[in-house]
């Protein structure tokens, strides 16, 4: 038989706690959920894509936010860097096993968001309304 847990359920058994000051989660959760590290991630949940096909299809992100938000995701054990030894240098980003678990997850989240827009500009309306 199987059981499911509320989302809450047995947090307070974990080893981290992200609502604690100095829980070293809080870093990581603020890579995964930032803007450039969510949409990195769901980037690459597509497969491995060198740095410049990377930059086209997170639209709007610079070279050095792209750069140090990989940098980060790679020291958090989420993305993988291959480079090949080729002139010019060929770099490979694509996701952990780690990586593709968070990605599944905020994927979830964005096709959640995405499909609710219509209530959210609704929204959006209504309050702008309200306040004019």
């Amino acid at each position: 038989m199987t059981t499911t847990q509320e989302p809450s359920a047995g947090l307070d058994e974990l080893p981290y706690n992200v609502f604690a000051k100095a829980c070293p989660s809080r870093g990581t959760l603020e890579h995964v959920t930032g803007r450039w590290g969510a949409l990195t991630l769901g980037a690459l949940y597509e497969g491995s894509l060198r740095f410049n096909e990377l930059r086209r299809r997170v639209d709007g992100v610079s070279e050095k936010m792209l750069s140090q938000t990989l940098h980060a995701l790679e020291r958090d054990g989420l993305v993988h860097r291959e480079a090949q030894p080729t002139n010019p240098p060929r770099v490979d980003y694509e996701l952990t096993p780690l990586g593709r678990g968070v990605a599944e997850r905020l994927l979830a989240l964005i096709h959640f968001v995405e499909g609710s827009m219509d209530g959210v500009l609704a929204a959006r309306e209504r309050y702008d309304s309200a306040r004019a």
